[in-house]
């Protein structure tokens, strides 16, 4: 699957915010069709980043979350400022 299909886009509600800033995670709607492997590699190679883990689920609308754990070289507040999250 190509890497701009995987990521929809990054969610910024109060979960997501508490994972960014005590957990060290993103957290992104993705395809519903995606593999935690498939999400890790978009995030490597569309960022630039390291995924330590990645979780999924499937929220109560039908979508795809993914919460993305970064190592800690890399900071979740200052990605998300790069998205316009913040």
């Amino acid at each position: 699957m190509n890497e701009y299909k995987v990521l929809l886009y990054p969610l910024m509600g109060e979960k997501a915010t508490i994972l960014r800033e005590e957990e060290n995670k993103l957290t992104f709607i993705v395809d519903k069709n995606s593999s935690k492997e498939q999400i890790k590699k978009a995030i490597e190679t569309l960022y630039g980043l390291k995924v330590v883990k990645v979780n999924t689920i499937i929220a109560t609308k039908g979508k795809k979350k993914a919460h993305i754990k970064l190592s800690e070289k890399h900071s979740a507040e200052e990605i998300a400022s790069h998205f316009g999250v913040l």
